[in-house]
């Protein structure tokens, strides 16, 4: 069975990871499956599969319908006898479809990793209910849902999770000690989030629950500290930061590898999006036990229960999740309790290996004629 992934993004990100994830969980465990990626040329995934043992290809993309792009989709369908495309962004979606208008392209799936709404536009509408669009494998069941407004046949939609690879895990080690780098005592509570810097992720409301947590009366001393990739959307937070004079309890770092290695090293995951698929630095914390504080957004609450495994506020509450981290920090016995839960949690339903048992029995159904 013969799988070209198709990836249109030019970034890395929790996507990018996963896409990076099941293909290793395919080539190690899965070995009938034999996967090849297309990626845009010189981009940052590229760059990180390069440094990996993985098969791919690339072509350039200047711009969203660059013809280059779709005619290495059709170049490498002839010469490697692809027998199914795993399409992993709408672009990529879109460049397919346009491919598929110069040569007919093998059946297609493809992977709905946010809760955005399909916008209702015709050429929208026609690419996401193309009939060799045999899946749309949505990463929770509120993407599905989404999804399903503007999908003709529904039967066309799977809930499958993303998940954590345990092996992978296990063997990251960190680059450096958080608490050295930033200089900060044993004694200092540490908050961290981890995300690129793009509207999705509502890192104002980060900055804003760490002002009003800097601010309280109580005696407690915390920092934050975020790591992601800094975009166009960074001068204005880093602006705010100097104009209220937070430099000295919120950290940057921009991006680092293996960011999820530094998880361990947190007292708190402070999770602010007003938009997500599910997130893959809270699997992440699960794993490691750390404590999730999170907007109840998109699927994370199908992950995420409040009281149970983690604790969840409103998006942009930065008044309530302040609160809630102090709350856990004032009933620490709680604590042990919501990381044991969400451990279990991640071990029995969100691995790599389940992704992928899921996700190569829909290659199947499509390839097999089963619906």
């Amino acid at each position: 069975m013969k799988i070209l992934h198709v990836s249109a993004v030019k970034s890395w990100g929790g996507g990018e990871n996963q896409i990076e994830l099941l293909f290793e969980e395919f080539k190690n465990n899965f070995q009938e499956v034999k996967n090849l990626i297309l990626c845009v040329k010189d981009g940052l995934f590229y760059k990180k599969l390069k440094r990996n043992n993985l098969s791919f290809k690339t072509a350039p993309l200047s711009f969203n319908f660059d013809l280059r792009y779709s005619l290495k989709i059709i170049k490498i369908c002839k010469e490697e006898r692809i027998d199914l495309i795993h399409i992993h962004d709408p672009k990529a979606l879109s460049l397919v479809i346009l491919a598929d208008n110069f040569y007919s392209l093998p059946p297609m799936v493809f992977s709905k990793k946010t809760s955005f709404p399909i916008k209702n536009r015709k050429q929208t509408l026609y690419k996401y209910n193309h009939p060799k669009l045999k899946r749309i494998l949505c990463v929770s069941k509120k993407s599905r849902d989404i999804a399903a407004e503007k999908i003709k046949d529904e039967g066309r939609l799977k809930n499958i999770y993303h998940g954590v690879s345990i092996e992978k895990q296990k063997k990251l080690t960190a680059k450096f000690n958080l608490r050295e780098k930033l200089e900060l005592k044993e004694d200092v509570i540490l908050v961290g989030n981890i995300g690129n810097h793009i509207p999705a992720k509502d890192l104002t409301t980060f900055i804003e629950t760490a002002e009003k947590i800097v601010k309280q009366q109580k005696k407690l001393k915390f920092h934050f500290v975020q790591i992601g990739h800094f975009t166009a959307e960074t001068p204005p937070l880093l602006k705010y930061l100097t104009s209220n004079k937070l430099e000295s309890h919120i950290s940057f770092l921009g991006f680092q590898e293996n960011a999820s290695s530094l998880i361990p090293q947190l007292d708190f995951l402070l999770h602010t999006s007003i938009s997500e698929g599910v997130p893959n630095v809270i699997y992440e914390a699960f794993y490691h036990k750390t404590p999730v504080i999170s907007t109840n957004v998109g699927g994370i609450p199908e992950i995420v229960t409040h009281m149970e495994n983690g604790l969840l506020a409103d998006a942009k509450d930065a008044e309530k999740l302040a609160e809630l981290l102090l709350f856990l920090q004032e009933n620490k016995t709680l604590i042990s309790r919501f990381t044991e839960n969400g451990h279990k949690k991640l071990v029995e339903n969100f691995t790599t290996k389940q992704m992928a048992q899921q996700t190569l029995l829909e290659y199947k159904n499509v390839l097999y004629g089963r619906y």
